[in-house]
């Protein structure tokens, strides 16, 4: 049986907004896309469906909203509900949504089929033909065609993937991009020059020039083929070292290894793939050995980020090596052309940047002067291409940036550390003052950082070398197996965060300190081996809640599950806050991390009538 209803809402964070002392973003000049409601529907049932949409920071506390089905009034929604509502039909017929606001002329639309699959979204995709076979691997989300409405950007990765340190050849990376009915806009191949695996091809999706259009910016090289079919340099050159059919299983030969020709930097239109501009590849490669190794592993290392390093446009920025030498380049895309901003290298900064950068990096203004520093690891870049701190402590594999407490909004580092001493590590994300630390001989890792229970304030973070601990350092909990280190998302409704890792969302009870699984996601497959992510994870559509977008095992369709329990919350949509949003940007970028807000999120927000940094709920 069905029956019609809504999820109320407790607005219980009704003060004046605050805006915090540390950060000065000035929301109204800073560069963002254009959010349309995000309005999704999925069925719950034979006869039900669930609707759920964006309440959106230009919307007023007092916002309400009409829904529709078939151009006909099914609901109104009070202000001060959650934006989510269950509606009445049976499966066998086709819908229309749209939501209507109030006030304001933002409204959203979502057509649902008949016979439409339970709790997901399905989106078929088109597998790449090569042996050993392709499998859909990371994504990311932007508005490529300005219609106001996300589209996926989505990387190939094919069955002879390599790491950096492995010899072999592979089949070419290839990114394609899908609107969310599955229609397929562009095919991007990078050729035989890019090598695959992890570490080689991060790609932004993000809109740089504020056409209200997102780009694509990735490395290239001679042989990639655009979105419209066009060449970018040499097609014919091949700079991969050996021969295609060796047996390279026993090799200490670099067989596959790319270590000389032109390296390419290049901006593709969002909506049709076309390569817009290409440059050389900066930081360039120079003699391999600079980067740690004489045989084009380490100096293959790169990541990427988009960054507000003027407080208003967004910067795309590309780096290399973290091993030893570290160098980052910042490019603005004005008037067709990626402009050179800045380049930070460790070799001109000084020894305490030498191999400090992560698998990952994190972006958020922790300085408070309203511009972003990039986090790349155990040490921070400021928004001038200078060095603002090193900790000192080397390479990581994980990384988490936040405010850790209820009582301040001041942003922290969660990170672990593979030097066999340092373990992990909470320090200022400002200044790099060590919080507090926990020391082990072996190589952490992992590390997690999210509020996972109601009776220690703020956040929680725990690591393969600590049990779970509050920012203090004290345990809070012992570690046991089956807590996940891998990857995070806000799924239940409550203010808690959930765990994501081996296809399922899982919850901690603090009461017994134990999981349990709230969601499976039955026929797919998450990536990267033990890293064990989705595609993406992040507040995508919807209300303020998290959805998360997988690959089915055959690798023919993605699935964007939606979360269709009840909240009692309604709050601006996570996108809208520069920190965030930038983490779903750089998600793909080396091990995924999964989002983190730029200001504290959890369960001390209920009743405590506080606003953060400018964002107000």
């Amino acid at each position: 049986m069905c029956t019609k209803k809504w999820f109320l809402s407790l607005l219980t964070l009704l003060s004046p907004v605050m805006v915090s002392a540390q950060t000065h973003y000035d929301y109204t000049r800073l560069q963002r896309e254009r959010l349309d409601r995000g309005l999704v529907a999925v069925r719950t049932s034979p006869d039900s469906v669930f609707l759920s949409w964006r309440y959106l920071g230009s919307d007023p506390l007092t916002q309400s909203f009409t829904l529709l089905r078939n151009g006909r009034k099914i609901a109104d929604i009070p202000a001060r509900h959650s934006t989510t509502f269950m509606d009445c039909l049976p499966e066998q017929e086709a819908a229309r949504y749209e939501v209507v606001p109030a006030e304001g002329t933002v409204r959203g639309q979502w057509s649902l089929a008949p016979h439409s699959p339970l709790g997901y979204v399905d989106i078929p995709i088109q597998q790449p033909e090569g042996v050993p076979a392709y499998s859909a691997n990371d994504a990311s989300v932007a508005d490529l065609d300005g219609d106001g409405q996300y589209e996926i950007v989505l990387k190939w990765e094919p069955g002879n993937a390599k790491d950096n340190s492995h010899s072999g050849f592979t089949l070419p990376v290839i990114l394609d991009a899908y609107k969310l009915d599955g229609t397929r806009l562009w095919r991007i191949n990078l050729g035989r020059n890019i090598r695959a695996g992890a570490h080689y091809t991060q790609f932004m999706v993000y809109d740089l020039d504020g056409d209200d259009k997102a780009e694509v910016v990735m490395k290239t090289a001679d042989g990639t083929t655009d979105g419209t079919g066009r060449v970018i340099g040499d097609a014919q050159a091949d700079w991969r070292h050996g021969d295609p059919n060796a047996d390279t299983r026993y090799s200490r030969e670099k067989v596959g290894f790319i270590d000389r020709g032109p390296e390419y930097l290049t901006v593709f239109e969002g909506k049709s793939g076309k390569a817009l501009h290409t440059v050389p590849y900066v930081p360039e490669r120079g003699d391999i050995r600079d980067w740690g190794d004489n045989y084009a592993n380490r100096s293959e290392r790169y990541l990427a980020c988009v960054a507000y390093l003027d407080g208003v446009h967004a910067s795309v920025v590309m780096c290399r090596g973290y091993y030893t030498r570290m160098a980052l380049a910042a490019y603005d895309f004005i008037d067709g052309k990626l402009q050179l901003r800045w380049l930070f290298d460790s070799n001109v900064e000084g020894a305490a940047y030498h191999g400090q950068g992560n698998h990952n990096l994190r972006v958020g203004d922790v300085d408070g002067d309203g511009k972003d520093e990039i986090l790349y690891g155990s040490c921070a870049i400021d928004d001038d291409g200078h060095g603002l701190y090193s900790t000192g402590m080397g390479h990581g594999d994980a990384m988490h940036l936040t405010a850790f407490s209820p009582e301040s909004d001041r942003l922290a580092v969660w990170n672990c550390h593979e030097n066999k001493k340092d373990g992990a590590e909470l320090h200022d994300a400002a200044t790099g003052e060590i919080l507090c630390q926990f020391f082990s001989p072996t190589d952490v890792g992992r590390c997690m950082a999210a509020d996972i229970t109601p009776e220690n304030p703020g956040v929680e973070m725990w690591s393969l070398c600590s049990g779970i601990t509050n920012t203090k350092g004290e345990e809070v909990a012992p570690l046991f197996r089956g807590l996940s280190t891998n990857m995070a998302v806000w799924w239940d409704g409550d203010l808690l965060r959930e765990l994501l890792d081996r296809e399922a969302v899982t919850k901690y009870d603090w009461k017994t300190n134990s999981v349990s699984t709230l969601m499976r996601f039955e026929g797919c497959k998450f990536n990267n081996w033990t890293k064990s992510n989705p595609c993406l994870q992040g507040d995508l559509l919807g209300d303020w809640r998290e959805e998360v977008l997988v690959r089915t095992e055959d690798n023919a369709h993605l699935r964007l599950y939606v979360s269709t329990l009840p909240t009692e919350y309604r709050f601006h949509t996570f996108l809208e806050e520069p920190v965030y949003r930038i983490s779903i940007a750089t998600q793909n970028v080396g091990y995924n991390q999964p989002t983190q807000p730029g200001f504290f999120f959890g369960h001390d927000l209920k009743g405590s009538g506080r606003l953060f940094r400018g964002w107000q709920f």
